[in-house]
């Protein structure tokens, strides 16, 4: 079974939204190499609807991005409740009973699938028991204000407690941390 998996900068004080591009001090090849490490064992990435957009915007505008490289080489799926379709050929838009439809990727054969940026799905995924493997690249900046990972729990975005277990740790260069986790068995 195909596993998903996820990397994210992170703030110490748990800022991802990097809308200041916050994270770029400190994205050296090691940073990046942290954060790409994931790209040559999948062959698919989720995205929740503001990062697919905003990766479809960096196409348009950059299309030699490396990010962009490695999405046009694998197959892009949208988890969203409000697009049915978009303009970027070979990506598929998953709305209706999502959970259903990530249970059956993952039972396809091939790579595993990446979740790329989307807090708000990585914490759905979360939830729902459907992450596999969590990465975190904690950088050492403190951002005061921004979307968290974890914002204090709301109706609308509840999360119950989860235990993870720790699979592996390394220090970066930049004075990133990264590390790698799993739902606790």
């Amino acid at each position: 079974m195909r596993k998903t998996v996820t990397s994210l900068f992170i703030s110490l004080d748990g800022v991802v939204d990097a809308q200041d591009d916050w994270q770029f001090a400190y994205l050296d090849d090691g940073t990046f190499g942290a954060l790409t490490t994931a790209w040559d064992r999948v062959d698919a990435a989720l995205m929740g609807r503001h990062s697919f957009q905003g990766f479809d915007e960096v196409r348009i505008a950059n299309p030699d991005s490396p990010v962009i490289g490695f999405l046009n080489r694998v197959r892009r799926y949208l988890v969203s409740t409000t697009l049915t379709s978009v303009a970027w050929p070979g990506s598929t838009v998953l709305h209706g009973d999502v959970r259903d439809q990530i249970v059956r990727l993952k039972q396809q054969p091939g790579k595993d699938l990446l979740v790329l940026g989307s807090p708000t799905l990585v914490r759905w995924m979360l939830g729902q028991g459907l992450l596999d493997e969590f990465a975190l690249i904690i950088l050492p900046i403190i951002v005061g204000s921004g979307a968290r990972l974890f914002p204090q729990e709301s109706a609308a975005d509840p999360l119950t407690r989860l235990g993870l277990d720790l699979t592996n740790i390394k220090s970066l260069a930049s004075g990133a941390l990264q590390l790698t986790y799993r739902p606790a068995a």
